[in-house]
C-alpha cells in the first residue's frame, strides 16, 4: 500500500467571496476553526469551493493562500482536475509548486471521455507532478464515471493514491475496494455514505458536512477505526437530516448558506449558482439547531 494522505475526515472547504472576490478574512477564520475542531486534512478549490468559477488567478492564489494558513497543521488537497487536461497539468503543476501536499482530480466534465480516455488523461497529469493524486469519481456531476477496472489499471501509477467516490454506488465501491483496495485507498465523497464504505475499508471522507460540524465528521470516523462502530453509525444516523438538508439544493448552495450562518462570510455565490431559496433556508436552519450548531 502507498503512503496514506490523511486518515478521517477532511473538509472540501467553500469560498467565501465579499464583493465579489474571495474573502480571505473570512476563508482563514474559517480554516482555523477546522483545524482546531480536529479536521483531518482541507481540500480547497474543489466544487464546494466553487473552483469552476475561480479565475486563473484566484485559483492559483487561493491555493498558495490556503497552504500559507494550514502552514503544515494537516495536509492540503489542491482541486486541480479539469475537463482540460493540459490546464489540469498546468494548474497540478503550480499547486505542488507552492506546498500543497496533493491533488484532487476530478473526471473531465462536459466532453467526457472513453474510459481509456480517463486512463490516459489521470496518467498525463500524474506523470507531471511528484506529489499524490486523488481521483474524483462523481458522475451525477460530470456524466462520467471511472469504472472499477479503470481505477485498477490507475492505481499502478505511484502518484496515483487514492479516489473521492461519490458516486453514490456503494456496489461500485465493493468492486474498487475488491480489485484496487490494496493499492489505492477510498474515501467516501457522500456525507450520507461515510460508514458504510468506512466498513469496506475506506480510509476517510471528503466532506461537506464538516464546514459546519467538522468536530463530530472527524469522530464520526475516529470512532469507527477505534472499534467504536456503534458510535460511529449513531452519528452517521444523527446527522443524516442535516446532510439531507445540505443536499437539497445543488452544493455548494447550502453549504454557503450554512457556513454563512456561522459567521463565516456572505452568503454569496457565483453565477450559475443563486441564493438557497428560502423555504429550503428554513429546513437548513431547523436541521442546524437540531443539532445545536445555530
Amino acid at each position: 500500500m502507498k503512503n496514506t494522505i490523511f486518515e478521517g475526515a477532511a473538509t472540501a472547504i467553500v469560498t467565501p467571496f465579499k464583493n465579489g472576490k474571495i474573502d480571505y478574512e473570512a476563508f482563514d477564520r474559517l480554516v482555523n476553526f477546522q483545524i482546531s475542531e480536529g479536521i483531518n486534512a482541507i481540500v480547497v478549490a474543489g466544487t464546494t469551493g466553487e473552483g469552476s468559477t475561480l479565475t486563473d488567478a484566484e485559483h492559483k492564489e487561493l491555493i498558495k493562500h490556503c497552504v500559507e494558513v494550514v502552514n503544515k497543521r494537516v495536509p492540503v488537497i489542491a482541486g486541480t482536475g479539469s475537463n482540460d487536461t493540459a490546464y489540469a497539468i498546468e494548474l497540478s503543476r503550480y499547486a505542488q509548486s507552492v506546498g500543497a501536499d496533493a491533488l484532487l482530480l476530478v473526471t473531465p466534465y462536459y466532453n467526457k471521455a472513453t474510459q481509456n480516455g480517463l486512463y490516459v488523461s489521470f496518467k498525463a497529469v500524474a506523470d507531471s507532478v511528484d506529489i499524490p493524486c486523488i481521483l474524483y469519481n462523481v458522475p451525477s456531476r460530470t456524466g462520467c464515471n471511472i469504472k472499477p477496472e479503470t481505477v485498477l489499471r490507475l492505481a499502478e501509477h505511484k502518484n496515483i493514491v487514492a479516489i473521492k467516490e461519490a458516486s453514490g454506488d456503494i456496489s461500485q465501491v465493493a468492486e474498487i475496494a475488491r480489485l484496487a483496495g490494496d493499492k489505492i485507498d477510498i474515501y467516501s465523497g457522500n456525507d450520507d455514505q461515510v460508514v458504510p464504505i468506512l466498513s469496506l475499508g475506506g480510509k476517510g471522507v471528503i466532506s461537506v458536512l464538516s464546514n459546519i460540524c467538522p468536530k463530530d465528521t472527524a469522530l464520526m470516523c475516529k470512532s469507527f477505526f477505534d472499534g467504536e462502530v456503534n458510535k460511529a453509525r449513531q452519528l452517521q444516523l444523527k446527522y443524516l437530516p442535516l446532510i439531507n438538508a445540505l443536499f437539497c439544493e445543488v452544493n455548494p448552495i447550502p453549504a454557503k448558506c450554512a457556513v454563512s450562518k456561522l459567521g463565516y462570510g456572505e452568503n454569496s455565490l457565483r453565477l450559475p449558482l443563486t441564493v438557497m431559496e428560502e423555504a429550503n433556508q428554513n429546513k437548513l436552519f431547523a436541521a442546524m439547531k437540531e443539532n445545536n450548531l445555530i
